[in-house]
């Protein structure tokens, strides 16, 4: 057991824990990342399924996201950042100073403010295609990616107001959007259906699943092949993109019942702050995020939560 208390631990190590730990550095928090090993996301966060980033500002001729993240790690570590791969299996946030357990000995550690930026996890369809291709024509973020298939045709998975998003952003991009929708009635709101349906760009299949995503011995998306769920006929169509927009599901396990969340399972932070509903607790990047979603919002996010675990520390510093 670490007897010091420290300043500020950072759960998880995307953007924004990785943003976090370089501002919290510098503020010589000296701040202690657990960066995760298996549970949950992955360490460095869903850019490390990214192959290629356009759109982070300072990368013009685009940047492979692992190779970003890298660079992100090695800052927070030049720094002054302390890192360990390992997973946090459980926290206390109900008493001052907060307890964190985490690796394979369960070590204990205490830290007077925590910052939580664990991410979140595209839900995909599970087919075995569908992982052989990620990042070879298959994505979960048509913002992040969309801009690779101008002109092109591409599918669009989904029935909800994200489906609906991602058709609408993809449409202005390429050539069609064929979007695949599991029933006959959408869930997504009713003005969104309203402009997707007006929209002569995307078609919609209905009562209709991927079967398969083709093609995995080129390495790259060339096709679809779509299964009626009603009458099990098989079409295949060409396509080279396909987005999977079936939602994201927060890692949010560990704080379940202590921190404030919205329905759909997101931490809660009090608007225009990283401030959860326990002081001292903040969080950033995509576990509290579900609008934006991207890199350099959820770095935004960490540099406040780092500027405001500073300030809560300054103005509690009896504590």
């Amino acid at each position: 057991m670490s007897q010091d208390v420290r300043k500020t631990i950072i759960i998880g190590s995307g953007p924004a824990g990785h943003t976090a730990a370089i501002y919290a550095s510098r503020a010589n928090l000296k701040p202690l990342m657990f960066e995760g090993l298996s549970r949950g996301g992955i360490p460095g966060g869903q850019l490390m399924i990214t192959n290629d980033v356009e759109n982070y500002p300072g990368f013009p001729s685009k940047i492979a996201g692992p190779e970003l993240m890298a660079a992100f790690r090695e800052q927070s570590i030049h720094q002054g950042a302390e890192i360990r791969t390992e997973d946090v299996n459980k926290v206390d946030l109900t008493k001052h100073p907060f307890t964190v357990w985490a690796g394979d000995d369960n070590l204990e550690y205490k830290s007077q403010t925590v910052i939580i930026a664990t991410g979140a996890q595209a839900k995909w369809l599970n087919i075995p295609s569908e992982d052989a291709l990620k990042g070879k024509g298959v994505s979960a973020c048509a913002v992040c990616d969309g801009a690779f298939f101008r002109n092109q045709d591409v599918v669009v998975v989904g029935g909800g107001d994200t489906a609906m998003e991602e058709s609408m952003y993809l449409s202005g991009l390429c050539k069609t959007v064929t979007l695949v929708h599991r029933r006959e009635e959408f869930r997504a709101s009713k003005a969104m259906v309203d402009r997707v349906l007006k929209n002569q760009k995307i078609k919609i299949v209905y009562n209709s699943a991927v079967d398969e995503i083709l093609d995995v011995s080129k390495g790259e998306v060339t096709g679809a092949r779509l299964v009626n769920l009603k009458t099990k006929e098989k079409t295949d169509i060409a396509i080279t993109g396909l987005f999977v927009a079936i939602g994201h599901t927060p890692n949010t396990d560990l704080f379940t019942g202590v921190l404030d969340m919205h329905d759909n399972g997101y931490l809660k932070t009090k608007p225009g702050t990283a401030q959860t509903n326990i002081p001292g607790v903040f969080a950033s990047g995509d576990v509290q995020d579900f609008v934006y979603r991207q890199a350099v919002t959820a770095a935004g996010s960490g540099c406040m939560a780092a500027l405001e675990a500073e300030r809560w520390l300054a103005a509690n510093s009896s504590h």
